[in-house]
């Protein structure tokens, strides 16, 4: 299924086409033409952006890095 995000991608795309419609420029078959052409280019480049930004925010916990064990005294000292 589409997104919705990558819709309004490819409609920002072709936007331009849209308004050359409104204006009695292109014909409403071109502009279709246009959109769908749009579209997996729109879902190309988000995909690609959600890959690259896939890894940022993340957190990997691990547990603690600190020596949970007790120290022991050294050789030469006094208890």
């Amino acid at each position: 299924m589409i997104r919705p995000s990558v819709l309004l991608f490819a409609l920002l795309m072709s936007a331009p086409a849209v308004y050359r419609y409104v204006v009695d420029e292109l014909d409403l078959s071109q502009v279709l033409i246009r959109f769908l052409i749009a579209v997996p280019i729109a879902a190309v480049l988000l995909a690609g952006l959600r890959f690259v930004t896939a890894g940022y925010g993340r957190t990997e916990e691990q547990g603690t890095s600190a020596n949970s064990t007790p120290a022991e005294p050294e050789a030469g000292s006094a208890p």
